[in-house]
């Protein structure tokens, strides 16, 4: 047997109820909104990155120690400040912005900590003496690009 549906015939109406005073908070974040943040941090921290190719990778364990340290960390010193009246937008910017502050100042800082050399930024040129012949008389491109620019 087949349900029957209902039917509205072309009196009925449905009317939503309104509702004058509704209130839309995102902050404080859920404690799943923590974790997938505390989880992406992980992530970034531990596998190649341009973050990584610059100062390295953490460990795993070492990641998930280092990414509760720094949400709990940006959580507390934002949510300080939180305005009880406010919708949360401009706060959990402010708690995103703390979050990479205090992910690249970890990651720098453990670099240093390390020895480890930062590699160099990839819109900054590496200087190459082989490129230029030893035995030519020509001077280098940026002396030749300036003499040009002298003799005009």
């Amino acid at each position: 047997m087949a349900e029957a549906e209902p039917q509205l015939d072309a009196t009925s109406t449905a009317v939503a109820p309104k509702h004058t005073n509704v209130s839309f908070s995102i902050w404080p974040p859920t404690e799943r909104t923590r974790n997938a943040v505390r989880s992406r941090l992980v992530e970034t921290l531990s596998s190649t990155s341009i973050l990584s190719k610059r100062y390295g990778t953490l460990s795993p364990d070492e990641a998930v120690d280092v990414a509760k340290r720094i949400e709990e960390e940006a959580f507390e010193s934002v949510g300080a400040t939180a305005a009880s009246d406010d919708d949360g937008i401009e706060i959990l910017q402010v708690y995103s912005k703390e979050i990479s502050k205090r992910m690249l100042e970890t990651v720098k800082a453990r670099s240093v900590e390390s020895g480890a050399p930062a590699a160099q930024p990839a819109n900054e040129p590496t200087p190459k003496a082989e490129e230029e012949d030893a035995g030519s008389t020509a001077p280098p491109q940026s002396e030749k690009t300036e003499s040009v620019a002298d003799d005009e």
